[in-house]
């Protein structure tokens, strides 16, 4: 297709600059001569000087220039007086072409011919990152199943601390309360967008998905070096390398930034820096989410304080809920992939809002029947694409959807009833065996010795 009329011609990296006393990086970009300008203000501000932190700022420079190409699009990105090496060049490639797979995808927008042109950098000497003595872990935190799940297995071999990325002046109840119940220190990193980018249909951007993850692991390798540690764990699982659908052959993945691809090209990247920046790896990548789901059930004292709802984190704080929507399609994959290791009771108290006040008409999804198309297409047992949310593979949710089923307490749930027929009926419904091979490490991983997978992943 023609969408040249709806593109701009150029994106430029334009500069970065460090502000020390303030702990501020602020880095700016152009699209055909706009200026954008994003700022990272980071406690506690220090080493700033180092050759790794200088190092770390501009990577982060690198993977934040997504959010502001996208508002037009050009086929060729300029990366001014910016050098890049060839390993860091064809990561950024990836970065983009990938990582707006989605926004590519739903705006009709071919970038397959995008070009990355800039002066070359020779490429650095290795540097170990160091350390000794005990692990200094930094877990980014965004309040799910998931990195509470990875907190718990870290702070077993490591001193961890949390690391939180918000807009300055805000905070996320939904990442607040589970954080303080983690009773680990946080480091956070103030992220200022441009204004523009809130004003993108007024000012008349093409608009979508960013790899989102990809700029806060940017981040949280400059916080750990300013905090002095020597590990960025993340808590991506097996499922979010799975692509959420295909397009003329094309896998399309609203989770690239969490996948295996993008953890090991970046890895590459941290690699090359020769700065001795941080490990960067995720401790669940080799686990299915129905793992996630069996060890978070155990992990009671987050019961009553987490809450992944995509209405829990809306920009907008007038229309963030302060509880659980129960039916965005967050709240259906939670209840789902929960329900076969949670009684029906503890997840509708989770529901209604766990320690808090019950909101009104908050119910469980899976005793709302009004849900069945929510969880059919997390299923693959309609017609329709699977969500682009952050939610598990297909098959892994079949296999919860029928494990769920065999429950006592779950015998009168119409709904989920249903769909577990729909489920046993297909020709590759999951076997027990199937199911149970889930529960156990299904893929690689970049998990280093000294976290011991084999202890920590049991």
């Amino acid at each position: 297709m023609d969408d040249s009329a709806r593109r701009g011609d150029v994106f430029r990296y334009e500069s970065y600059l460090v502000d020390e006393a303030a702990g501020l990086l602020s880095c700016r970009y152009s699209v055909d001569g706009r200026g954008f300008e994003e700022r990272f203000a980071l406690t506690p501000a220090g080493r700033w000087n180092s050759p790794a932190a200088r190092a770390a700022g501009r990577l982060v420079f690198l993977l934040a220039g997504v959010s502001y190409y996208k508002t037009a699009a050009p086929p060729v990105i300029d990366l001014g007086e910016t050098a890049v090496t060839d390993t860091e060049r064809g990561f950024l490639r990836e970065y983009y072409l990938q990582g707006l797979g989605e926004f590519g995808f739903q705006n009709r927008i071919d970038l397959t011919s995008l070009r990355v042109e800039g002066p070359v950098a020779a490429a650095a000497a290795p540097e170990s990152a160091g350390g000794g003595g005990q692990l200094r872990a930094l877990v980014p935190f965004g309040g799910g199943i998931d990195s509470i799940v990875t907190v718990e297995q870290v702070r077993q071999r490591a001193d961890a601390a949390l690391f939180v990325v918000s807009r300055p002046g805000d905070r996320f109840a939904a990442i607040e309360r589970p954080a303080a119940v983690t009773g680990l220190p946080v480091i956070r990193a103030d992220r200022e967008i441009d204004p523009q980018l809130l004003r993108s249909k007024e000012l008349g951007f093409l608009n979508g998905h960013v790899p989102v993850t990809g700029i806060l692991s940017a981040v949280a390798v400059l916080a750990a070096v300013l905090a002095g540690r020597d590990a960025v764990v993340m808590s991506n699982e097996w499922s979010a390398s799975i692509p959420t659908l295909e397009d003329r052959g094309r896998p399309i993945n609203h989770q690239y930034s969490k996948s295996e691809s993008f953890e090991a090209g970046f890895r590459r990247v941290l690699a090359a820096a020769g700065a001795g920046l941080p490990e960067y790896f995720s401790l669940l990548r080799p686990r299915t989410e129905l793992w996630v789901a069996r060890k978070f059930a155990g992990l009671k004292r987050y019961h009553d304080t987490f809450r992944s709802c995509n209405r829990a984190f809306h920009i907008d704080t007038t229309l963030r809920l302060d509880h659980w929507c129960g039916h965005c399609d967050k709240c259906c994959f939670i209840d789902l992939i929960l329900a076969p290791f949670l009684p029906v009771a503890e997840l509708e108290k989770i529901f209604a809002g766990g320690d808090l006040p019950p909101a009104p008409g908050s119910r469980e999804p899976l005793a709302d029947p009004a849900q069945a198309d929510r969880f059919r297409a997390l299923l693959g047992t309609s017609a329709g694409d699977k969500p682009f949310e952050c939610v598990g593979e297909i098959g892994e949710c079949r296999a919860a959807a029928l494990l769920a089923a065999r429950r006592a307490d779950r015998a009168d749930c119409k709904l989920l009833q249903e769909l577990a027929a729909e489920v046993a009926a297909l020709p590759d419904a999951p076997s027990p065996a199937a199911s149970a091979a889930m529960l156990r490490p299904v893929g690689a991983h970049f998990i280093p010795a000294a976290f011991s997978p084999e202890d920590l992943l049991a």
